[in-house]
């Protein structure tokens, strides 16, 4: 295997943690735009991405695949909880 397809390989394992933390970060701004008005989307997305992608990687470890029903659930809750917490919580001063 290439280096180019090692990084085709990681792309695919982390692009729906990235496009989920995305995707919800955007809907998370559109439904509460007055409440997120001063939280960047920056600061929404990036910190699910990467609890997204932590997750992700939990997954892979724990059940030795990706791509599990039950990693997929974590990935939402994760992101869940921490839109919640940059957006609403503690984390938004």
């Amino acid at each position: 295997m290439g280096p180019l397809d090692v990084l085709m390989h990681l792309g695919n394992l982390f692009l729906p943690a990235m496009a989920l933390a995305a995707l919800a970060a955007a809907l998370a701004k559109l439904l509460w735009r007055r409440e997120l008005a001063s939280v960047s989307f920056k600061r929404l997305a990036l910190p699910a991405a990467i609890a997204c992608a932590a997750v992700t990687l939990a997954g892979l470890v724990v059940f030795g695949r990706d791509g599990r029903t039950a990693t997929y659930a974590g990935m939402v809750l994760a992101c869940a909880f921490t839109l919640w917490w940059w957006g609403f919580g503690p984390g938004r001063r």
